[in-house]
């Protein structure tokens, strides 16, 4: 039997993974694989996994979490070079990343497209020192997640970044940013900065256009002058067509490299806290392998 290390966190999303570890475990058994369980705390984080991996030689990484647990784990690994594809289960409250590549919402229907799927090369992001996976962002809502806290998450789920981030409309101050790229250069205020590898931020799919095997970003930057009219503009268009031109109040552009000046200190990169500006943005393409199921399009 070939081994399988399964990497969850007990209080990740609604924290529902600690009672349906049996049924990951039958799944993987019926499959000819051992489970060995490697317990994410806030105390320990991932420390000595690397030598279990070392240790045990699995076949691939079965995590159970969201973006935030995604991205914590690809950090860890790629600073340390060790290559092994991921598979996730996606239970966390942001599942952008689990979305991009078809897995199920079904915890049954997630083991079996992972067990019958196939390891495929995703793009990636590397922002100075700092890796992500789906999406950096800067400025309105971006610090809600930081925020938030996990009862009111595990409680509320998708809602509860929602509820928060009403909040922060009244104190907002718009940014000043530079954004330079060989496709583009943009001066002035922004009131929101998304850099996708994916295509849904929140699970609202702001860059269809976007794919995590072209190499290249989908670059949004959401005007700043008039604040009230941006976000109604937004709104409108995400409840359009699929494949709807974006407004004059968002600047689109496609590049696989960037740099950001910056004003305001803070980034967010898969819903944690990311680097301090300024940033030097890179798409590293086929750089991160997970499992996908067979039928994913991406």
């Amino acid at each position: 039997m070939k081994n399988i290390l399964f990497l969850y966190n007990p209080i990740s999303g609604e924290a529902q993974i600690v009672a349906q570890l049996d049924q990951i475990a039958r799944h993987y058994q019926q499959a000819g694989y051992v489970l060995t369980l490697f317990r994410i705390t806030r105390e320990k984080g991932l420390s000595d996994l690397g030598t279990l991996i070392g240790e045990l030689r699995p076949e691939h990484l079965l995590v159970a979490g969201g973006d935030g647990t995604i991205n914590r784990l690809v950090n860890y690994l790629t600073h340390r070079d060790i290559t092994i594809p991921i598979a996730i289960l996606p239970t966390g409250t942001a599942n952008d990343f689990s979305h991009l590549i078809g897995m199920p919402e079904n915890l049954d229907d997630a083991c079996q497209a992972i067990l019958n799927g196939k390891t495929e090369r995703l793009d990636m992001g590397r922002v100075n020192d700092r890796y992500f996976i789906n999406v950096l962002s800067s400025g309105l809502f971006t610090e809600v997640s930081h925020k938030t806290p996990t009862a009111l998450k595990n409680v509320f789920g998708k809602l509860a970044y929602y509820v928060s981030s009403i909040g922060e409309l009244p104190s907002f101050r718009k940014m000043n940013i530079t954004v330079e790229a060989d496709e583009l250069t943009f001066r002035g205020s922004c009131l929101l900065l998304l850099v996708f590898n994916g295509q849904t931020a929140g699970n609202l799919k702001l860059a269809s256009h976007s794919s995590a095997t072209d190499g290249l970003f989908d670059v949004l930057i959401i005007r700043g002058e008039n604040i009230v009219e941006s976000v109604k503009n937004v709104f409108h268009f995400l409840m359009k067509r699929k494949g709807a031109a974006y407004p004059s109040d968002i600047v689109y552009f496609q590049t696989r490299k960037l740099h950001i000046e910056n004003e305001h200190v803070t980034s967010d990169i898969d819903g944690e806290k990311g680097p301090d500006f300024p940033l030097d943005i890179e798409c590293l393409p086929g750089a991160l392998p997970v499992i996908v199921p067979q039928t994913t399009k991406k």
